[in-house]
């Protein structure tokens, strides 16, 4: 027989017993029942579209950097139109696009310009030779439509063994290659800078037109015995020769990295002044004619998460997307003008 003071302990005990296996029952699941976690609805991400056109003369490098810029950011999607630097412009202007690309460096208080490549306008032919020789006089006469042969007595000199009538090829649309070239064309003949000028439209003395730098490709490898003017990557993407031109110091020289790199070097003063310097004609001995920056032109206000899309984007081309210019034939930007451009884009107002 138990004595009072233990039946009361044990009485305790059971009793605590009993409460914390009430407890444990309450807050077990039940047998035969799975115990579920509540689900948090996570925010599907945000998808930026932003809307970009203009100049072809970048075209295969823009593309690129579309492509590399979404694997890092896929919530962005960029849609560049290759409409030529004239439609471009016209776009922007109309608000129909984000932001635009133009090979005529932009002079517009409503927006910021920086260069974002450099690149060389070559003149592609369609000849059985693998080498064609032309000074600025030649290329001159050839546009204005005085030399009409191949086997004319000045380019015979040069290049021995050509005949034939000579079909110049020339952009339809408005384009900024056409100012490059026409730029070039009024520097070196007083007769083109004043019966014909510069601009993304000329009226031109003879020749047929191509849309794009893609068309006027297409058309000189269509046509024996045609040339024209294409940015350097289109002549190698459409498997054509392109000119080797004779320089200003006297020396004929073809489109390439070193020659472009001479060229830029040359000009690199006035760009650190002005990004938007012309860079035609250097002096350099080793220097190629023809070069020149490409554009983009952004709103000098931004706002929301298309502004901000923009900025981003551009500020990841210029740090990483040059890398991506060689192998596509162009030429990065110095890294002068990069400082610069980054300096322009801080510039750039936007608001949330």
């Amino acid at each position: 027989m138990m004595r009072p003071g233990i039946s009361k302990v044990v009485a305790g005990v059971i009793v605590l017993v009993v409460v914390v296996a009430l407890v444990l029952l309450m807050f077990s699941p039940i047998s035969g029942s799975k115990q579920t976690t509540p689900k948090v609805e996570q925010p599907a991400p945000k998808v930026v579209r932003v809307k970009w056109a203009g100049a072809s003369f970048p075209y295969p490098l823009y593309l690129t950097w579309i492509k590399e810029y979404s694997k890092i950011n896929p919530n962005v999607i960029i849609d560049y139109q290759s409409v030529g630097s004239g439609a471009g412009i016209r776009l922007l202007n109309e608000s129909s696009i984000d932001f635009a690309a133009s090979d005529m460096p932009l002079y517009d208080e409503r927006y910021v310009v920086i260069p974002s490549v450099t690149g060389a306008v070559v003149l592609a032919y369609n000849l059985p030779c693998d080498e064609l020789k032309l000074t600025p006089d030649i290329i001159a006469d050839i546009f204005l439509g005085k030399i009409k042969r191949w086997d004319d007595p000045r380019i015979a000199k040069l290049n021995p063994g050509l005949s034939g009538d000579i079909t110049v090829v020339h952009r339809s649309d408005g384009s900024g290659t056409t100012y490059i070239f026409t730029s070039y064309l009024s520097i070196i003949s007083e007769e083109w800078n004043k019966t014909v000028g510069r601009g993304l439209v000329v009226q031109w003395p003879v020749g047929i037109g191509g849309k794009g730098n893609e068309g006027v490709a297409a058309t000189i490898k269509q046509t024996p015995g045609s040339i024209g003017y294409v940015e350097y990557t289109y002549a190698v993407q459409a498997g054509i020769k392109s000119a080797i031109i004779r320089n200003k110091a006297g020396n004929f020289v073809k489109a390439n990295e070193t020659t472009v790199k001479a060229a830029v070097a040359s000009f690199l003063e006035k760009l650190k002044a002005d990004p938007r310097a012309p860079m035609l004609n250097s002096a350099d001995a080793k220097a190629y004619p023809i070069v020149s920056n490409t554009y983009i032109v952004i709103p000098k206000k931004l706002k929301g998460d298309t502004g901000k899309a923009i900025l981003d984007f551009l500020k990841w081309a210029l740090k990483y997307g040059q890398a991506y210019a060689t192998p596509l034939g162009y030429v990065p930007l110095p890294n002068e003008v990069v400082e610069i451009d980054e300096r322009l884009l801080e510039g750039i107002e936007w608001t949330p």
